[in-house]
């Protein structure tokens, strides 16, 4: 294929995989009601099943980005395509708690996975200098699985009930075939994987994980974005996972009109992607994210405070405008913080031990629900998208490398981050 033709397939792909892979995340969120009421669930046991699929994927995250460096982001893509849709069909087939936080689990491996995978490979993909808009644009595609979700789970639930909810999910399988079969890896990665099958590089230089550690400034940019990960996903996760049952529960909403609140707050959230991409190759994406970050930590409790029957559709428009414009630049402000010999291993490392806050989140909201209600819980996440703000705003410079360049401009980045200094910040060049 040409290079303009394998861009747009890539691009499809990866919009088609993080969509189904929003839709599957978004499933159990929307689920979640009728499974306490079938195995009557308290609370926290409710949230536990949101922790068991959020440490699933922050362990598949750690281990895909890792296998994406070592075996290639086609391939890896595909397989996790694969796992998290085989894994969401047995889910309908689970008979009590138990069974279903395993099989989630395993489940998550492939979710977690295919985030870090899809974001690194059109990252690798794009240029500079529209990185930030497509990487917004590719975002939605989360929202629009969130949307799909919330539309679908109205119709079907009421009906025939939560497990149809996941028995469609087997359909993604066919997005994988494609994958493998028509999406070359990206010149980046295909120029290293010679050099390590030539044994240019000795046995200790092919180590990522070591890479990651062996020197200061590696190892500061690793702390500070696993740091911001944890942050922003204790916030976002407890936003995702606890926001149907907030309509529901603390306001009272029956469940057909709870599926239209919900979606109309996703619908936000799509806009908010595209916005926050277009202003990320202008901007920065430091700007974007902090400013993103900072705005939905206020707004968190200010919904919980003032919210009535007159604003609240005002106020969670706002919220599902706000709370994942940082995830409109995430993805190319961390792709572009590490080299490309260890980027997958050092973005999915960073990021799924951000999971830590995700695991937290929907617990700590369930716990807070149990004494109190599910809007104060909803409150105290704006914490965590706090302090993502002043983490990135003040620590983490963007554009230290262009992912999408050959290896061989990224080496002189890397000889900078060998010596202990700091790499400079990549200038666009003509044209990129």
């Amino acid at each position: 294929m040409r290079p303009k033709t394998i861009w747009i397939a890539v691009f499809v792909s990866c919009f088609l995989g993080l969509y189904v892979d929003g839709f599957d995340l978004q499933v159990l969120s929307l689920t979640l009601p009728s499974l306490r009421e079938e195995w009557g669930l308290s609370n926290t046991q409710a949230g536990l099943l949101g922790t068991a699929s959020l440490a699933g994927m922050g362990v598949g995250g750690i281990f895909g980005g890792w296998l994406a460096d070592r075996y290639g982001r086609v391939r890896m893509a595909a397989l996790m395509i694969v796992l998290f849709s085989v894994g969401s069909f047995l889910l309908g087939f689970t008979q009590d708690p138990w069974q279903f936080m395993v099989v989630r689990f395993l489940t998550g491996l492939g979710l977690g996975a295919e985030y870090t995978i899809c974001m690194m490979l059109m990252a690798e993909y794009t240029k500079a200098k529209r990185r930030g808009l497509t990487m917004g644009v590719l975002m939605t595609s989360y929202s629009l699985g969130y949307l799909t979700a919330a539309l679908l789970s109205g119709a079907i639930i009421p009906l025939h009930g939560w497990r149809w909810m996941y028995w469609i999910a087997i359909v993604p399988v066919i997005l994988a075939i494609f994958i493998r079969r028509y999406i070359p890896e990206p010149p980046g990665w295909q120029e290293r994987r010679a050099r390590v099958l030539s044994d240019e590089w000795n046995a200790a230089s092919r180590n990522q994980w070591r890479h990651i550690w062996q020197n200061r400034v590696a190892r500061k940019l690793f702390l500070l974005w696993t740091a911001a990960s944890i942050c922003l996903q204790f916030g976002y996760y407890g936003v995702n996972t606890w926001l149907p049952s907030y309509v529901a529960g603390d306001l009272g909403v029956d469940f057909s009109a709870m599926t239209a609140y919900v979606a109309g707050t996703y619908g936000a959230g799509m806009l908010s992607r595209l916005l926050g991409g277009w202003l990320a190759d202008r901007w920065g994406r430091r700007m974007v994210f902090s400013v993103g970050s900072l705005v939905t930590a206020a707004l968190l409790p200010v919904i919980y405070v003032y919210q009535n029957p007159q604003n609240i559709v005002f106020f969670l428009l706002i919220l599902g405008f706000m709370y994942g414009w940082p995830y409109a630049v995430n993805g190319a402000y961390m792709s572009e913080s590490f080299p490309t010999e260890f980027r997958g291993t050092a973005t999915g490392l960073a990021y799924n031990l951000g999971r830590i806050g995700a695991l937290l989140a929907p617990l700590t909201i369930g716990i807070i629900a149990d004494s109190f209600s599910v809007g104060l819980g909803m409150a105290v996440l704006g914490i965590g998208y706090a302090l993502a703000a002043a983490i990135t705003f003040f620590f983490i410079r963007d554009r230290l490398y262009d992912p999408a360049r050959a290896e061989t401009d990224q080496i002189q980045q890397q000889i900078a981050l060998d010596s202990g200094t700091r790499p400079r910040r990549i200038r666009n060049r003509p044209g990129e």
